[in-house]
């Protein structure tokens, strides 16, 4: 079991046919994560970033051909495009951990003179490192610590509230590209670890040693040379970020492939029981994804009700579907006579493109007058026969020859409501004396229905949509255990399809293994993110391989681990070195090994520490680990008074004590930190912003797995001023900038919205302006993030607007001289509009982020 830190105080018309040493780490129910045992309960990795996120959607997935616009079938909605570029320049102030330059011209300093048992000496450490002072994490976004240097006492490194720890994002492009080896690596034969630019380099010989444990290892005489310069002619002697590529493929009937997904099918398993209403909106969506489907993709088309019908694309003029029993799993007889009959069930799109709008076409709405949540819906048995024939053997309709995923096949279920008929149901009714019992058993199978998914490389995501309460924690566990996400939706409209596509669109690895190693002064306590324990017969091992190896669901963009560590002890010498191994199969189908070597100085100072931490970065670390506690809406209110206690804690420990005042200063270091932390507690994500425990859950889900850019937006919202120009001035998301002659974009992760003020708003002409110039922003804020985020616009005063008001800090209760301090526009306003501004709030009982932090008796940091 993990070990949580401890708290501080309608019908379709068709024609149907038939890791003192770490455990191997474990792992506990819910959200994934896994944590090794025998660990220091209370350790809090977080620190923070003083640099700047660029004004571009870092957080989204990239693909290897341009993201899809959406098109405009027939009947509603009309979407506009998701995607179009910014028609604007805007300003901005930069927010995204830029870590330092790495300098690929120093010599590497020893941080201790080495010692071999051979006697062997003149070891020769690689020209390109960095400088003491310089950060290898260099160019590769892949790893972000919370601090650029460590603490070498461990009472002060280790304090719960602050602690240390990294984000690593596995399947993250990085801007210049990895440097790519094509031959094996060199691995340390005692742990594991691979050779690296800090490596110490016997020359003559050709041996090298590792910055892990300090064995001295052959490199088969590849790394003889006559001088160190030699040496830069390795890309793993040079670089902090490697890749080695294999394109063997170890798996039969490998038929190479051109295109990167002609090999991973795409099902869509489709609700049938949806409204008029609802089924033309997804009939909407699901035309415009086939017209979005690059051609060579295979797609399948599933529908299920009280049965499921599985759509045939050798039939070009009619919809054909043959049709199972949804009441109980599908026998093996059953799924024998569809995938070895006639029928093609699997087609490139461009191929079956007319098919598959023929087929949407064809959906019709549910007749019978049953209540959403009452009609028969075997989600289950829906999924079980599209794993059957993602998995074949199925004839490729264009080429008639067998071909075995690359990469992830993906399942995307459109769903309407929850899953009350076959394997896997819950009642009708949540009073039904036998609901708690059903739901816990449904759990469980959905739970294993997602493993077996992943066991074959099949990632399942659920998009839900409409006001029919889905049953969250039922389709969660499989969502999960795939790999997959699960999404609410009010709709089958814009955003749905904008997802429908996304999601179909984002290139996924398999066969993930992430193993993590660390200089033997520091403990890895906790891991957060989509994996689970590897087990040690998955991968290779060695004698003295202390690694923590984690089994990655998938190998995706979007994705992020947080990793919690501590001091074992006092560290004694100047440095300390981290490596992060990214094992995985690509879309590609060749064998990756990524190889991330990280080196950061220790410290004696409190000071020199604090300068280093990277604010933002450790309050997502810190959020992930509160959120991990929070499975229910009573949990997240007491880690509310975690956080609260949290700072409390840092000001105390790390601050300074006001004189003749029990009052402590919280560090200057750090003065970001507890402002993103009061976001947090009062945001969706904690506070009571969501109303329903499915969004809240969803939404918890979503951010433990999240990249670092989604995450920090899911904590703390973006706020950006519409200017006269066509430009946006970023600005701190306080209700201050709520002026009612401007237009604000405020970006909360998931949530979009855009607000107009009312003065602007009765104005037709600029309002239009500022509207279109905001959706664009907007736009292309949130192009290349999954999942979507809905963009809501509204004006001031309206009901709507009460989401925009409720995710920004109520300012406008501090004393004019605090205001002007934390939100230097004001200084632009004129006293009509400065009062004009001051009367338009409305009172009521949230303070503000300086009365909290006054109420946690600590004074609030200066503003940067």
């Amino acid at each position: 079991m993990a070990t949580p830190p401890q708290a501080s105080p309608g019908e379709p018309n068709t024609d149907k046919k038939s890791p003192m040493t770490p455990a191997p780490p474990t792992i506990s129910p819910g959200a994934p994560r896994f944590t090794p045992p025998n660990l220091q309960q209370d350790q809090i990795a977080s620190p923070s970033i003083k640099n700047p996120i660029m004004l571009s959607p870092e957080n989204g997935v990239k693909t290897g051909s341009p993201v899809p616009h959406l098109s405009t079938p027939p009947g509603p909605p009309v979407f506009t495009s998701p995607v179009r570029p910014a028609a604007v320049p805007f300003r901005t102030s930069p927010a995204t951990p830029q870590p330092v330059a790495f300098s690929s011209g120093s010599s590497l300093p020893t941080s201790s003179p080495p010692h071999f048992p051979n006697g062997s000496a003149e070891l020769q450490q690689q020209p390109p490192g960095a400088t003491e002072e310089s950060m290898p994490a260099g160019e590769s976004p892949c790893v972000l610590f919370s601090a650029h240097k460590l603490l070498k006492h461990k009472k002060l490194a280790n304090v719960p509230s602050l602690g240390f720890g990294v984000l690593v994002s596995p399947g993250r492009e990085t801007s210049t590209g990895p440097q790519v080896i094509h031959r094996d690596p060199h691995r340390c034969h005692n742990c594991g670890a691979y050779s690296n630019l800090y490596s110490n380099i016997l020359i003559g010989s050709g041996q090298w040693q590792c910055v892990i444990c300090h064995n001295l290892n052959g490199s088969e005489g590849e790394y003889i040379a006559s001088s160190k310069e030699e040496l830069c002619n390795f890309p793993e002697l040079s670089s902090p970020l490697v890749d080695f590529i294999q394109t063997g493929n170890k798996r039969p009937s490998f038929v190479p492939v051109t295109d990167s997904r002609t090999s991973a099918p795409v099902v869509l398993v489709i609700d049938e029981c949806l409204d008029d209403a609802h089924l033309q909106h997804l009939q909407s969506s699901l035309h415009a994804f086939v017209d979005s489907v690059p051609p060579a993709t295979r797609i399948g088309i599933i529908l299920y009700g009280s049965t499921v019908s599985v759509y045939d694309f050798t039939e070009e003029s009619i919809a054909s579907a043959d049709v199972i029993s949804g009441g109980t799993s599908p026998t093996q007889e059953t799924l024998k006579g569809l995938i070895y009959g006639t029928g093609i069930y699997l087609s490139p799109m461009h191929a079956s493109k007319q098919v598959a709008h023929l087929i949407f076409s064809s959906l019709r709405p549910y007749k019978l007058n049953v209540p959403e949540v009452s009609r028969d819906r075997c989600l289950g048995t829906a999924v079980e026969v599209a794993m059957a024939i993602i998995q074949g053997p199925s004839v490729d309709m264009s080429r008639g020859v067998v071909k075995r995923p690359g990469g992830n096949s993906r399942i995307i279920v459109c769903a309407g409501g929850p899953n009350t008929y076959g394997p896997g149901f819950v009642p009708h009714s949540y009073t039904h004396p036998n609901y708690p019992h059903r739901e816990k058993t449904a759990i469980k199978w959905m739970e294993q229905l997602g493993r077996e998914a992943h066991q074959h490389n099949i990632v399942v995501d659920i998009l839900c949509a409409g006001t029919c309460p889905v049953r969250v924690p039922v389709l969660q566990p499989l969502a999960n255990a795939s790999g997959g996400v699960l999404v609410l939706h009010d709709d089958f409209g814009e955003a749905f399809g904008v997802n429908l596509q996304r999601a179909s669109a984002r290139a996924a690895g398999s066969h993930g293994l992430l193993e993590i190693r660390c200089s033997d002064d520091i403990l890895v306590t906790q891991v957060v993110g989509p994996g689970e324990e590897a087990n040690i017969d998955t991968h290779e091992t060695f004698k003295n391989d202390m690694a923590v190896s984690i089994q990655m669901l998938s190998v995706e963009e979007t994705q992020c681990f947080s990793i919690s560590m501590q001091n074992k002890h006092d560290i004694k010498s100047d440095f300390v070195f981290f490596q992060f191994a990214i094992q995985y199969s690509n879309v590609y189908q060749a064998d990756i090994a990524r190889v991330i070597t990280i080196r950061l100085p220790t410290v004696d100072s409190v000071s020199a520490y604090l300068q280093s931490v990277q604010d933002e970065v450790a309050a997502v670390i810190i959020a992930k680990r509160t959120l991990l506690q929070a499975k229910s809406y009573s949990d997240a209110i007491d880690m509310q008074t975690t956080i609260d206690e949290r700072v409390k804690d840092i000001a105390s420990k790390f601050g300074s004590q006001v004189p003749k005042s029990k009052l402590y200063r919280f560090p200057k270091e750090i003065s970001l930190l507890p402002e993103l932390l009061f976001h947090l507690r009062r945001g969706p994500l904690l506070g009571s912003i969501v109303g329903h425990e499915d969004e809240r859950s969803v939404l918890r889900n979503l951010f433990l797995n999240a990249s670092f850019d989604l995450s920090l937006r899911m904590i703390a919202p973006r706020c950006l001023m519409h200017r006269e120009g066509g430009t946006f001035e970023e600005l701190p998301a306080y209700d201050l900038a709520m002026q009612s002659d401007t237009a604000v974009v405020l970006d909360h992760g998931t949530d979009v919205f855009i607000w107009l003020g009312a003065e602007l708003a009765a104005d037709e002409g600029r309002s239009a302006a500022a509207l279109a110039a905001c959706r664009t922003l907007a736009e292309e804020l949130s192009e290349l993030r999954f999942p979507a985020p809905q963009i809501l616009a509204f004006k001031e005063g309206s009901s709507q607007a009460r989401y925009f008001v409720s995710r920004l800090i109520p300012a406008h209760k501090d004393p004019p001289y605090e205001q002007e301090a934390r939100f230097p526009q004001l200084r632009t306003l004129t006293i009509e509009q400065r009062t004009k501004l001051k009367s338009s709030f409305i009172h009521f009982d949230d303070p503000s982020f300086c009365e909290w932090i006054r109420g946690l008796k600590a004074v609030p940091p200066e503003p940067i």
